[in-house]
């Protein structure tokens, strides 16, 4: 930790509202020997696209809800949210196989996408299907039910590179077996 940052302080982060659906438990579990996938087959594939299928309800504290005005002008917008289901031991992961596959070299977990960080803080970008009072319908919402949302931005995607991307040979492997619905085991 950077024990000379004297601008720190504490840092507090306030929840803005709370994910509901029928995700209850992640795909990817994290524990003291690293992280892997829950069910590593089809049926499981098949249950993370069925997730990002459905629609998930964020539901805005009643007592901000000015915040979500011009929301709904946008198609596509930024999920931060917490990780309330990664056991405190598991964030102190330095190093995993990514998605838990023992056949890639174990990286750096912030080269993954992997829910065990020192802060769970994870996001994602959602589809926005419409807005009901303080609640928003989204696809595409991978956090479990429950989880707290920490931060809500428009997806802008001119604000983001689009060409010279480059990601590891390992994450490419995985892309393209979740495209092709052939996950591997190993």
């Amino acid at each position: 930790m950077i024990k000379d940052n004297k601008n720190a302080g504490n840092l507090i982060v306030r929840p803005i509202g709370i994910v509901r659906n029928n995700n209850n438990e992640p795909s990817l579990v994290a524990g003291n020997e690293g992280i892997k996938m829950k069910e590593q087959n089809k049926a499981n594939m098949k249950q993370i696209r069925q997730i990002n299928e459905e629609i998930s309800e964020i539901i805005i504290d009643n007592d901000i809800i000015d915040i979500l005005e011009g929301v709904e002008k946008y198609s596509h917008l930024i999920i931060l949210y917490w990780a309330h289901k990664v056991p405190e031991q598991s964030r102190s992961l330095t190093k995993v196989h990514p998605m838990g596959r023992e056949c890639f070299s174990k990286v750096g977990i912030f080269a993954t996408c992997s829910p065990a960080r020192p802060n769970p803080i994870l996001m994602t970008v959602v589809r926005l299907h419409g807005i009901r009072g303080n609640v928003l319908e989204v696809t595409g919402l991978d956090a479990v039910d429950g989880s707290p949302v920490v931060d809500i931005k428009p997806y802008v995607r001119n604000f983001y590179p689009e060409d010279k991307i480059s990601i590891p040979e390992w994450m490419q492997q995985i892309h393209k077996e979740f495209e092709e619905n052939s996950f591997k085991n190993s």
